[in-house]
């Protein structure tokens, strides 16, 4: 067992309950808290620590429960649900999986008497998207220009989750679909909207007839306009391609999806010798 673990097991008097795992950011253990499941969580990022500053804030209203926290380590409710929206969606009903995204973050961007936490606003949230443009063009200088113009003229602004996507809801059974691991951001809402896009899987979320059927679902639940939504996706598309390009990893996924976003908001695609136009791959 990881050391840094015991003095968190101490601390709450926390029985292991599961195997221990980790992940880029965090080391995570299944445990018992007073009878009742648990999910002892020590960041191993500042970002992860800030992210608990979020989940306390939230107090369990569309977020998973905060039982405890300090330091680096929190405790959170464990999801017990044997739901899965990724499973959903591979058993066909991506319309049902959407909806109950889109509730969860309706109920996570519903207003607060609490102070606010510090939070990222998005304009520095896409701080890599700039230089990536400006290095390769293609689609990313085409996602760069639609995120500087919503970044100018915010709307509905509010606390933002920054990372729904279909693992990050979970089944916490009577409790619902919450919500965990967020990255604490601020800004425009509609902005929280645009993972479920490029989500569960490669097949999915570039096939054009579930994209479109996506917007219109997500547009008529959250009350976004279809236009702004649209320039979220290829704004937030060519972010995390972004990010992928950082990491040495390819970001197919997105950059078909800001692709589908492009097309359907009626823009001239860049050409195809910029190296981000992909070939149309047909869904397995």
């Amino acid at each position: 067992m990881n050391p840094l673990f015991t003095p968190y097991l101490q601390r709450w008097q926390l029985e292991q309950d599961g195997k221990a795992f980790e992940t880029h950011s965090s080391l995570l253990m299944p445990v018992r808290y007073r009878g009742e499941a648990a999910m002892l969580k020590i960041a191993r990022e500042q970002e992860e620590r800030f992210g608990g500053q979020l989940m306390c804030w939230w107090r369990g209203e569309g977020a998973a429960q905060v039982l405890a926290w300090h330091d680096d380590g929190i405790l959170l409710e464990r999801a017990q649900g044997e739901g899965s929206l990724a499973q959903l969606v591979r058993d066909g009903d991506d319309e049902q999986a959407t909806q109950i995204l889109c509730r969860a973050i309706a109920a996570l961007h519903a207003p607060r008497a609490a102070p606010l936490p510090e939070l990222i606003p998005l304009q520095a949230w896409f701080s890599s998207l700039w230089p990536a443009a400006q290095a390769h063009g293609g689609m990313l200088r085409l996602s760069a220009t639609t995120a500087a113009e919503l970044l100018s003229s915010p709307r509905e602004e509010s606390v933002l989750h920054g990372d729904i996507h279909h693992d990050n809801v979970l089944d916490f059974g009577e409790r619902g679909w919450l919500a965990i691991d967020p990255k604490r951001l601020y800004g425009e809402r509609g902005f929280d909207y645009a993972n479920i896009f490029c989500n569960p899987n490669y097949g999915i979320a570039t096939d054009p007839a579930i994209f479109q059927r996506r917007v219109e679902q997500v547009c008529r639940l959250a009350g976004l306009e279809r236009r702004r939504l649209l320039q979220w996706i290829l704004a937030w598309s060519g972010l995390s391609a972004a990010w992928f390009m950082e990491d040495g990893q390819a970001a197919d996924i997105d950059f078909r999806v800001g692709e589908l976003a492009a097309r359907a908001l009626d823009l001239p695609l860049p050409d195809g010798d910029s190296g981000f136009i992909l070939p149309v791959i047909e869904r397995g």
